[in-house]
């Protein structure tokens, strides 16, 4: 090689080293900003080309000990899981042992018929099964999140309800699918699906950072989990991990994401005409276990396919976003429970690998606007509000979102007043989006003023019409109520047991029945004979036994049995 062209090749492989150092100092710049707001508090990995640019932890893994985050802190990863049992789902495939489109009873013989012969192992994999949802069963995470359960025990009980839906028909986000995938790999293999994953996925990729995450295990470097409070933050709820299991149950860190990720490059955990199916969308964008799409970047013209998922568990928030063209990788796993502002921060890091600057994270407007309606109330947070608008926007993310979140905070703290008044805000804010006339009506409809929640319904279907959340609310809200007198109604005034410290407290308002669950907002109920009555806010209905002894709620394709203890 003559001088000349050596010196070309030296300063092409240094040019190349400045860039890869830029890119790594922004995103660092970025990361560090974002820590700064309470906006993450965890630990990255970004990979350029393959090759990590970037690793290194923000804020603190133990906050009472003020122990650091780390590339080697093992963080809870939530629905991140998916993908790992989606893979051995896959495996079993490849080696002939399970069939994507058989019924789930050919491997769950005890599981009920009726339902488990329509849903296939496809169904499952890709959220179309019709299978309701655990995590969506009324007081679930009140009342059993902390309590451990055997996984035959727990397919019975929560994961085995009416279908919602025809198989295949539909897309719904369903953790019971993922349950029962667990539930198929341990019939298949004759193991755990600890030791399934660890034998087929773990030890083979050297991912000895990721595992199981139990409780009672000491698990060196484990972060503790965290929620953001309005004066600081606090412990996260206590959640049994036998709970999560096959859909989200996995603890892990960046480096071993990273081993993931250029692994999924390769054959060696499978072959790649099943790589493909894996990765290919069914509905919604979603495949197996990940969402592919098509990230649009703050230029607003350049187009990134991505292959991802992100994950919530309490007190830990995690995203994985790789981009197969490129073979860029962003890990970002944080455990105070932001996943509101993670997927921002990893658009931003995005940005930054292609070139383009990303947005400085901005003061959250809900935070700002909540701790003013706690202290003083919601007309003071609306002035402040306004005042933001017309002198700071650029200091706080003024999106729409921020103000939805803030009503939802509101109605579930039973603020149904306040949260009308900042859904109402959003509406003049965003007039030409359907989302907040949805938002409205939910507000209008928890407290009881059926016409405007009816208005502001139409008003979203007529934005848009594929919105089914509305056509459902407004069949509940325009079912004319049937003829009942005070006295039949008194007789169901009274506290009914749902669960063990789960109750559903009923009371009489004039000529209408109120029921409050615990914990949760009051709702109204709207008779559809005497006897049965349908909850005005959310799709349920309650039967109550003739004499008012006790009663039964019809949610999410489930039949909850209440006996009257008061």
């Amino acid at each position: 090689m003559s001088k000349i062209v050596r010196l070309v090749v030296v300063a092409v492989l240094l040019t190349r080293a400045s860039l890869a150092a830029s890119h790594a100092e922004q995103i660092d710049a970025l990361l560090s900003a974002y820590n700064q707001k309470r906006q993450f508090n965890g630990s990255a990995l970004v990979a350029e080309k393959g090759n990590v640019i970037l690793k290194k932890g923000y804020g603190m893994a133990n906050m009472e000990w003020q122990v650091p985050n780390t590339p080697d802190t093992k963080f809870r990863l939530g629905s991140i899981t998916k993908q790992f049992t989606s893979m051995v789902i896959m495996q079993l495939a490849n080696e002939g042992k399970i069939s994507l489109d058989q019924k789930i009873t050919t491997y769950l013989p005890d599981y009920r018929k009726d339902t488990g012969d329509k849903v296939t192992v496809r169904n499952l994999l890709s959220h179309t099964s019709g299978i309701p949802s655990y995590t969506s069963l009324p007081g679930f995470f009140e009342n059993q999140s902390r309590d451990p359960y055997a996984v035959a025990d727990f397919v019975k009980k929560y994961t085995s309800g009416d279908l919602e839906f025809e198989p295949g028909s539909q897309f719904s986000y369903d953790n019971s699918g993922y349950f029962l995938l667990g539930a198929i790999i341990e019939r298949v293999t004759g193991k755990t699906y600890e030791d399934a994953l660890r034998e087929r996925i773990f030890d083979p990729l050297g991912m000895s950072d990721s595992g199981y995450d139990r409780s009672a295990r000491v698990i060196p470097k484990r972060a503790a989990g965290y929620v953001l409070a309005t004066n600081g933050y606090e412990n996260a709820p206590y959640l049994d991990m036998s709970i999560p299991y096959a859909a989200g149950s996995l603890y892990s860190t960046v480096e071993d994401l990273y081993k993931w990720d250029r692994a999924l490059y390769t054959d060696k955990l499978l072959p790649a005409n099943l790589k493909k199916t894996m990765f290919t969308p069914v509905l919604h964008d979603y495949a197996f276990g990940w969402s592919i799409s098509t990230m649009k970047l703050d230029d607003s013209k350049t187009e990134v396919p991505t292959i991802g998922h992100g994950g919530g568990i309490n007190g830990f928030n995690t995203v994985i976003i790789r981009m197969p063209e490129t073979q860029d990788l962003v890990v970002l796993l944080d455990n105070t429970s932001r996943g509101d502002k993670l997927d921002d921060a990893a658009h931003g890091v995005v940005d930054i690998l292609h070139g383009i600057p990303a947005s400085p994270p901005k003061f959250s407007l809900a935070d700002e606007l909540m701790k003013m309606i706690l202290s003083t109330d919601a007309d003071h947070a609306i002035a402040r509000y306004r005042e933001i608008k017309a002198n700071e926007p650029g200091k706080y993310n003024l999106r729409e979102s921020e103000l939805n979140t803030l009503g939802y905070m509101l109605l579930t703290r039973g603020k149904k007043g306040d949260a009308t008044k900042i859904f109402q805000l959003n509406v003049e804010a965003y007039p030409n989006s359907w989302n907040v006339y949805d938002s409205l009506g939910e507000a209008y409809a928890a407290l009881g003023n059926r016409d405007l929640a009816m208005s502001n319904y139409r008003k979203s279907l007529e934005l848009n019409p594929k919105n089914t959340n509305a056509v459902e609310a407004l069949k509940r809200l325009e079912s004319p109520a049937a003829t009942t007198d005070r006295p039949l109604l008194d007789k169901y005034v009274g506290t009914y047991e749902l669960a063990p410290g789960f109750n559903l407290t009923i009371t009489r308002e004039g000529d209408a029945l109120f029921g409050q669950a615990t914990g949760q907002s009051k709702f109204e109920m709207v008779a559809d004979s005497p006897t049965e009555f349908h909850l005005s806010v959310v799709k349920a209905s309650i039967t109550f036994a003739a004499d008012g002894s006790a009663l039964t709620l019809h949610q999410n394709g489930r039949d909850v049995p209440g006996k009257r203890i008061k």
